[in-house]
Formats: structure tokens, sequence, C-alpha cells
């Protein structure tokens, strides 16, 4: 969540329009009995439009100490704030859960918050924008060949000895088809995206510009890749002004995914593939448990969130600005989500990576509570 102008234990957050502002703080009231937040202590216009929302600022009052991404990159470090991080993703993931169990119903999607999801696949929208319209070239590692997203179609993959297809043109109309604003999904009241740095702890849910009835496969969706990619690797890497502006340590992550070896057979069309996906300790154990806690509402298939989970993994970074390394594993991820024969425990496997050297915790980074 941005902080912006804090003074005396608020905080401004700056809103682009009165609506805006308005459908921000109705949000906000429909969570403030359920879940842990930050009080909203009004509002104020300019003359020159500009809108703001006054927030507590929970960590000048002292109510929090951290953000979610700050427990996860303390407990890469040091095994002995691993309890402190389950704490947070269990009252996390109890969260979700009672929003289910105590606002959940079946809606059209069309009556959810749709910046997250319709807005960004609706035609001409942000899917369309970054992959549709022209065709992205993908510089595969290991070679020296460059293929076109639509080339790449064209051939069969294979990751880790799986077989698997990559063809975004396909699958996002796969995803449309499955999103369509009429289909009925259990909805219910929550802060509507679940990321590292609109959590912090002690439990306080911040950022309400999603707030409102949100689809509970979306809100796992968004929780479980965060965790898995965006929050130890893909933000801190092509928003790394976003990273450190958002987080209150922004140490440097831990998560390290590469392709380990890639072969092209130009003649039968076909790539092999092997890559591997490090994490750092504290955030193999957030993902273990985040899995552990949410496997009630979603068993241990994908089938609930699956299209949501694209959604997250296509949607969030601009394809334009990866690299043919890190777009090959963005990629891969996708084919992976979409195929059937794939599990949740399965997609969401990591390999730890070692705790760095005590030289490498900056003197700056706070003792575990």
């Amino acid at each position: 969540m941005r902080r912006d102008t804090a003074t005396a234990g608020v905080f401004h957050k700056p809103v682009a329009t009165r609506e805006q502002a308005e459908a921000e703080m109705k949000g906000w009231a429909r969570l403030a009995s359920r879940i842990a937040v930050p009080a909203l202590h009004g509002q104020i216009a300019l003359p020159n439009g500009r809108q703001f929302l006054v927030y507590e600022d929970v960590f000048a009052t002292g109510r929090c100490e951290l953000l979610m991404g700050d427990v996860i990159a303390l407990a890469d470090r040091d095994p002995a704030v691993r309890p402190r991080l389950d704490r947070l993703v269990d009252g996390v993931c109890a969260d979700l859960r009672a929003a289910a169990e105590e606002t959940g119903k079946h809606v059209p999607l069309a009556e959810c918050v749709p910046d997250l999801y319709l807005d960004r696949i609706r035609p001409g929208g942000r899917l369309d924008r970054w992959y549709l319209r022209r065709d992205l070239p993908l510089v595969l590692p290991h070679t020296d060949t460059t293929l076109t997203l639509r080339e790449l179609a064209g051939f069969t993959l294979t990751a880790n000895g799986r077989p698997l297809t990559v063809n975004i043109t396909d699958t996002i109309d796969r995803l449309r088809r499955t999103l369509a604003p009429d289909r009925r999904l259990l909805a219910g009241l929550t802060q509507g995206d679940p990321t590292e740095p609109n959590i912090a702890d002690p439990l306080c849910w911040l950022d309400f510009e999603f707030a409102g009835r949100n689809t509970i496969a979306g809100e796992a969706a968004n929780l479980l890749w965060y965790l898995m990619a965006l929050g130890g690797w893909l933000v801190p890497r092509y928003q790394p002004d976003v990273y450190a502006r958002t987080l209150r340590l922004a140490m440097p992550p831990l998560s390290h995914p590469r392709v380990k070896h890639l072969e092209l057979h130009q003649s039968s069309r076909h790539i092999d593939v092997r890559y591997s996906w490090t994490t750092g300790p504290g955030r193999s154990t957030a993902l273990t448990q985040a899995l552990a806690s949410l496997r009630g509402e979603h068993g241990s298939g994908l089938e609930e969130i699956r299209a949501f989970l694209a959604l997250r993994i296509l949607g969030v970074i601009p394809p334009s600005r990866l690299t043919g390394h890190d777009l090959l594993l963005v990629l891969i991820k996708l084919a992976e989500s979409q195929d059937p024969r794939t599990t949740l425990d399965t997609f969401f496997t990591t390999a730890p990576a070692p705790h760095p050297a005590p030289g490498e915790r900056s003197s700056n980074v706070p003792a575990p509570a």
C-alpha cells in the first residue's frame, strides 16, 4: 500500500477521482467489522479535483511492525521467524475462509469487483494489448534462436519431463469463455488484493481499492501466485521502485527460478527444457502453509482457481519487459496451470535456497519479534 505525506499517525492516500474514493470507502466499510483494518479518518477533496483518503498509519501508531513481504524475507534468513510467519499466513487464510463461509454466495462474475479480472480479460483490455496486438519475440535461453509467441505455439514443449502446449491465443480465448460475465462463482466480501505489500504484521489488511465482493478462487490465486513468483522474483526484478516503496525493509529476495537446460529441435519442432524454481526457506514455508490452509476450499486440483491463476500469471508484469529467460519460465507455468493433470502441490513445488551467510543480513534489519 502506498504511503504518502504521513503525519501524526495518519497517512493520505491519493485517489484519482471522487467516485473511486467513494467506492474505496464503501469497500472499507463493508469489511471494517469483519477483519482487522486501519481506521479510516475521512476524505479530503482539493480544489484542483485531487482526492485523498486519510487512514490510520498502523506503523506510526505501533499497531503493526512489518509487512508480510518483510516477514517472509526475515524468515528466509532466520528460522526463528518461521512461527511468526506461520501465524500471519494462517490468519490471512482464515480471513479468506471466513469470507467464503459468512458472506459467500454464488453470483455472476459481473457482480464482482471487475478491475483485476473482467477488465483485464475483456476484448481490448490488458491481455489484448500485451499479447495479441503484436507478435512478441522470445529469445530462447541457451540458444541464439528467437521465436515469436505465435511461432512458439507451433512447437511441442517438454518441461521437466512433462509435455505442455504454449499457445497464448488459445489460452486467452479459453479464459474469456471460462470467465464470461454471466458465469456464477462463489464470491465473498474481501479486501480484493491479498498480496505481500497489502498485509501487515500483526495481521492487518491494507489498501481497499478492490474491496467488495470478490471471487474466493480469485483471492486464492492472487495470494498463491504472489507467494510463488511476484513477491520474491518478478516484482523486485521488474518493478524495483514499487518493491522498495511498498515494503518497509525491501531486502534482496532469495528466489531464483532459472532455466538450467534447453534443447531446440527445429526439425521436429520440439523444445526440451529443464528448470528449477528456487525460493528462500521462509517463502517456501509461507507457500506451503497457504496451500495447507486453503486446501479445504480447493481440494488437490486447480479446477476452481485455474482461470484466475492464468490471469495473474499473464496480467501483472508486461511480457515485453521480461527477458527471454524469464518470459519462458512464465509461459511454462502458464501452460502447467492449464494442464488438467496439474495439481496444486505439483504446480507450487519449489526448491529451497540455502540460508544466506550471516554477513548478508543488513545491520538495520530489526530482530524478530
